[in-house]
C-alpha cells in the first residue's frame, strides 16, 4: 500500500511528494520536527509534543503553519488514512520557500508543513527490550540550543552511524568532564544501587524529551524517586540498570556502556517496569 503524506495543505502519496529546491528546512535545516509515538489506535502525549513544537517555533520565530487544532486533525487524518494502529506519527515544519538568502525572508513567506505516518512492530520492539541494547559514547560537539528540536542533526546522525559501525545500537554525547549528556536520539538514564533514577536536567544541553517526562508521571506512580543531576559515563557502567527514552523506543535497556557489561547484562526490573507501564500514564488520544 502506498503511504500517503500532508504537504502545504494537500494529502499526496509519498511518490507524488517534493521538496523545493529553495525550501529553507532542505537548503539551511531552518526547521523543527516532533515524531509520536502510535500505540494501540492511539496517538500517544500528543498534548506535550505540540507544546514543545510551539516552544522549537517560538525559538526559531517561525509562525504555526495552521492553527493547533487543525494541525491535530491533519496528524490524525494522516495516521488514519495510512491505517496505522502502531507505529510513529512525524512532522516538520520549516521557514518556508524563499530566494535563497541566510536573513529570514518576508512575513509574508508561508511555513513548509509535512506530516507523515509509517507502521512499526511492536513485537520487534519488546523483543529488543527483552535483550536489551548496546551503546557507545562520543565527544559533545554538537551546538548548544540542542532544546530546540531543530531537523539540523548532521552531528546526531555521524554518532548514530558510528554506534551502528561498532555494533551499538544509540551513541551518548559526553561533555569533556566525562559527564553524559543525552543520546544521538534519546534520553540517558542509569538507576543506581538505591534504585534511585537519575537523568540530567532539561533545562540547557539537553532536549526536554517528551517521554522522559512522562517517565516522571510513571515513576511518581511507581513510587520511584527521580534524581534530576548528571552522572558520569563511569557512573553508568557501575549503575544497577541503565536506560533510554524516546518516542521511537520508549524505555529502552541498555545493558553494555563501550563494551562494559552493565550490572548482569540483562534488563533491569526498574528499567521493565516503567516500559510495562508507560501506556497506561501517558496521554493517548484516539488516532481515529
Amino acid at each position: 500500500m502506498s503511504r500517503i503524506a500532508y504537504v502545504n495543505g494537500q494529502y499526496v502519496q509519498h511518490s507524488e511528494a517534493g521538496v523545493h529546491i529553495e525550501d529553507r528546512g532542505y537548503q539551511f535545516a531552518d526547521g523543527v520536527y516532533e515524531v509520536c509515538e502510535i500505540a494501540r489506535d492511539n496517538i500517544m502525549d500528543m498534548t506535550r509534543h505540540l507544546d514543545r513544537l510551539g516552544r522549537s517555533l517560538s525559538e526559531l520565530k517561525i509562525a504555526w503553519p495552521m492553527e493547533r487544532k487543525a494541525l491535530q486533525m491533519v496528524i490524525r487524518e494522516v495516521v488514519r488514512r495510512n491505517r496505522v494502529h502502531n507505529g510513529l506519527v512525524y512532522l516538520q515544519v520549516t521557514r518556508g520557500v524563499a530566494r535563497r538568502d541566510h536573513v529570514f525572508p518576508s512575513a509574508e513567506t508561508a511555513p513548509s508543513i509535512v506530516v507523515t505516518a509509517k507502521r512499526t512492530s511492536p513485537a520487534a520492539s519488546q523483543a529488543r527490550a527483552e535483550k536489551g541494547i548496546k551503546i557507545i559514547t562520543v565527544p559533545e560537539n554538537r551546538w548548544e540550543r540542542v532544546d530546540i528540536k531543530s531537523v539540523g542533526l548532521l552531528p546526531n546522525v555521524l554518532a548514530r552511524q558510528q554506534a551502528k559501525e561498532q555494533g551499538a545500537q544509540e551513541a551518548w554525547f559526553v561533555d569533556a568532564d566525562g559527564t553524559v549528556k543525552e543520546g544521538a536520539a534519546t534520553n540517558a538514564w542509569i538507576v543506581t544501587k538505591d534504585g534511585v533514577l537519575v537523568t540530567r536536567p532539561a533545562e540547557t544541553g539537553i532536549l526536554r524529551g517528551i517521554t522522559r517526562t512522562t517517565i516522571f508521571d510513571v515513576a511518581k506512580k511507581l513510587g520511584l524517586k527521580i534524581e534530576e543531576r548528571g552522572f558520569s559515563v563511569n557512573e553508568a557502567k557501575s549503575a544497577k540498570e541503565a536506560f533510554i527514552t524516546a518516542a521511537t523506543t520508549i524505555v529502552m535497556p541498555v545493558v553494555d556502556i563501550d563494551g562494559v557489561t552493565v550490572a548482569n547484562g540483562h534488563p533491569g526490573t526498574i528499567t521493565l517496569s516503567l516500559r510495562e507501564a508507560f501506556f497506561e500514564i501517558a496521554e493517548k488520544t484516539p488516532s481515529c
